[in-house]
């Protein structure tokens, strides 16, 4: 995908090739704007809109697949390309050689009924989500009418205030990186990727200023961006005592998200607690602040969430685990007012 590049005004252009015409000229497309990532994702949602499906049908969806990684590059995270150059050759295998005009609905419901043979329900989605998408960017007008195996959505769970002072001490005696890592995700609701890419620059007082993540890349490498979504940029005020324990210069924590979950399992296995991921701490730390009479609204704005499903998904974690406990308490309640009306009947009442 072409680059955009910095004009006298301080604006950016970006220029793609369009058409060739009868007398075999080739005419290009410019876009300009403020910004250059705006510039590029101009001509790439151009570049998708316009493909001439009259030519696609001999293209083999191996080429196909790689094309869109190559024309959203300026737009998807370093991850999300990983994550989709790794399902290409993972996830269709067999059927990368055949031609775009070989994907029937009929083909690809029988990809999805072997795919979907030993592989979660999430996992077939996001493959058949990248597969439909790519189609349909040489096919406008495609249509696919396909049954994915139904997801059983996982019952969160959520620590108990008795885990993460375990977690704590055991942390403050063995091992720094992991105690500054817990405090930000339990009690400041940060994400692994935002630990990792903090440093003492986004401490300012008592305030943490969260606006970048530490990502994996189609390289190999960990590299920094910017958060996951708008909302993700926020800042975050902590305690007095925690502020004190961080370092005073360079990274807050000198690991990255693939390491911080390999010692959170290990932490985990030695203090024998029920194990769980470092990023349900974050769930922790929602349920807390509902638990308290918070708002909402304000802890969507401290975790970064952008809409309030997942804190829904974790106060349903939160009721299942006190169920037994409620419906004992409206079962007792419900047996008083039976012996009441009974004494009543008894006493004439």
């Amino acid at each position: 995908m072409a680059t955009a590049k910095k004009l006298p005004s301080g604006s950016y252009r970006c220029q793609i090739y369009d058409y060739t015409d009868d007398k075999g000229k080739r005419h290009y497309k410019s876009f300009t704007a403020k910004t250059k990532k705006e510039a590029e994702h101009m001509a790439t949602a151009y570049k998708l809109d316009n493909v001439d499906t009259s030519k696609n049908s001999d293209i083999k969806l191996e080429d196909a697949m790689l094309n869109y990684c190559a024309m959203k590059s300026n737009i998807l995270s370093p991850t999300t390309l990983v994550n989709y150059k790794r399902l290409i050759y993972n996830a269709f295998e067999g059927y990368l050689k055949l031609p775009l005009s070989k994907f029937t609905p009929d083909l690809v419901q029988r990809w999805v009924n072997s795919y979907a043979v030993s592989r979660s329900p999430k996992t077939v989605k996001n493959a058949y989500g990248f597969l439909y998408t790519v189609l349909k960017a040489y096919y406008p007008n495609l249509h696919m009418n396909v049954s994915l195996p139904q997801r059983i959505k996982p019952r969160l769970y959520v620590p108990t205030d008795e885990d993460i002072k375990a977690i704590i001490e055991y942390c403050k005696e063995k091992d720094r990186d992991m105690l500054i890592a817990v405090y930000l995700a339990a009690f400041g609701t940060l994400r692994r990727s935002e630990v990792c890419a903090l440093t003492v620059e986004d401490v300012e007082g008592s305030i943490i200023h969260i606006n970048k993540a530490l990502v994996y890349t189609e390289g190999k490498d960990w590299t920094v961006k910017t958060t996951k979504t708008t909302s993700s940029t926020r800042d975050v005020d902590m305690p007095d005592y925690i502020i004190k324990e961080l370092p005073t210069e360079g990274k807050l924590v000198d690991l990255n998200p693939n390491q911080i979950t390999h010692r959170f399992a290990r932490i985990l296995k030695v203090l024998k607690i029920q194990s769980f991921r470092f990023h349900d701490l974050r769930h922790y730390a929602a349920s807390m602040m509902h638990a308290i009479g918070v708002p909402d609204v304000y802890i969507m704005q401290r975790g970064g969430w952008a809409s309030d499903g997942t804190l829904k998904s974790i106060y349903r974690g939160v009721m299942d685990d006190y169920k037994e406990r409620f419906t004992s308490k409206v079962m007792e309640h419900i047996k008083n007012m039976q012996h009441e009306m009974q004494h009543n009947i008894k006493s004439g009442i």
